[in-house]
């Protein structure tokens, strides 16, 4: 009677060996060489524990109203200013010019977050005063929320000059963020939630542009304007003011954070097993060859029990 296979099943051989033996230390080696290996080549390729990474993230920013204007209107230093700080404006004596000020944000995605400001400034100024140079800070107030809670008060600094006296400046530019070291994956943090110009302070060094911006620069997390647009108009009128008219978006920024414990484990865990996975195929064949062919010498123990024989057949 003609017979076919009706089922197959791998057999399962094993090879004994005393615990002193070099088919022992042959596999202790085979067995370090397996996992420490990718080990070290997942560490060797530059990036094994992730110590930086990135979000993108809207921040919420409000405008503060904190306003510091110098204009200078001739090449032997004289100028104008005006600010948001009494004790500024007290300093200023003759040179004190009160303007006429107007700003307003706008939410245009209806997200609940601005998205710019419109900022306009009318300086009056005397018949024989030309601006041929214009200084300008404004603050804000700036918040991430989405790993940690970042809270922060930062400021646009805008500076030009032209041979030329102008008439108007009309600026157009982003408010960026700018990192010298990355945040906090998670907590509060507060650290520049402090003014940037100390409005109480009674004493003309609080108010120099170069302390200021200075100690601003000493931050490790700061705002600047970026992709900023000008144009300088001439032609004013005497009995016209000069005005300052800035649009500054508030656009979303990548964040740069530092990972915490889990996450760094996760990325290390995945390049860890995807190069063990490739050591595990190669030294299993290794081992394959190695015992199959009796390489190192060893005791195969095969489980297979006997066959028994068919009642047609005699045993």
């Amino acid at each position: 009677m003609a017979l076919y296979e009706v089922y197959s099943h791998p057999t399962r051989i094993k090879y004994k060996t005393s615990i002193c033996s070099k088919a022992t230390l042959f596999m202790l080696i085979l067995l370090a060489l397996t996992y420490i290996s990718p080990l070290l080549m997942a560490f060797r390729s530059q990036g094994f524990w992730l110590k930086q990474s990135t979000y993108e993230e809207q921040p919420t920013i409000r405008f503060l109203y904190e306003v510091l204007l110098i204009v200078f209107t001739g090449s032997s230093g004289s100028y104008a200013a005006w600010s948001t700080f009494p004790s500024f404006n007290s300093l200023q004596g003759d040179n004190l010019r009160i303007p006429l000020v107007a700003a307003r944000e706008e939410d245009k995605n209806q997200d609940g977050k601005m998205d710019e400001l419109h900022f306009n400034l009318e300086l009056p100024l005397q018949p024989t005063e030309q601006v041929l140079s214009v200084q300008l800070i404004l603050t804000f107030s700036y918040k991430l929320y989405k790993m940690s809670t970042f809270v922060m008060q930062s400021m646009a600094f805008l500076q030009h000059s032209s041979p030329v006296p102008g008439s108007k400046l009309y600026v157009n530019a982003d408010l960026k963020l700018q990192q010298k070291q990355p945040l906090n994956h998670r907590g509060l943090d507060t650290r520049y939630n402090i003014s940037v110009i100390d409005g109480t302070s009674p004493f003309a060094s609080a108010y120099d542009l170069t302390n200021i911006i200075a100690a601003y620069r000493n931050r490790n997390v700061t705002t600047v304007l970026s992709d900023t647009s000008l144009v300088w108009l001439v032609g004013r009128a005497t009995d016209s003011p000069f005005v300052i008219h800035a649009i500054i978006r508030y656009p979303a920024e990548v964040i740069s954070y530092q990972p915490g414990f889990w996450e760094m484990i996760k990325f290390a865990w995945i390049q860890y097993v995807s190069i063990l996975l490739i050591f595990l195929w190669v030294f299993e064949r290794i081992k394959n060859f190695v015992f199959q062919n009796q390489v190192l010498a060893t005791m195969p123990v095969s489980p297979v029990p006997p066959v028994p024989c068919y009642k047609q057949h005699h045993c």
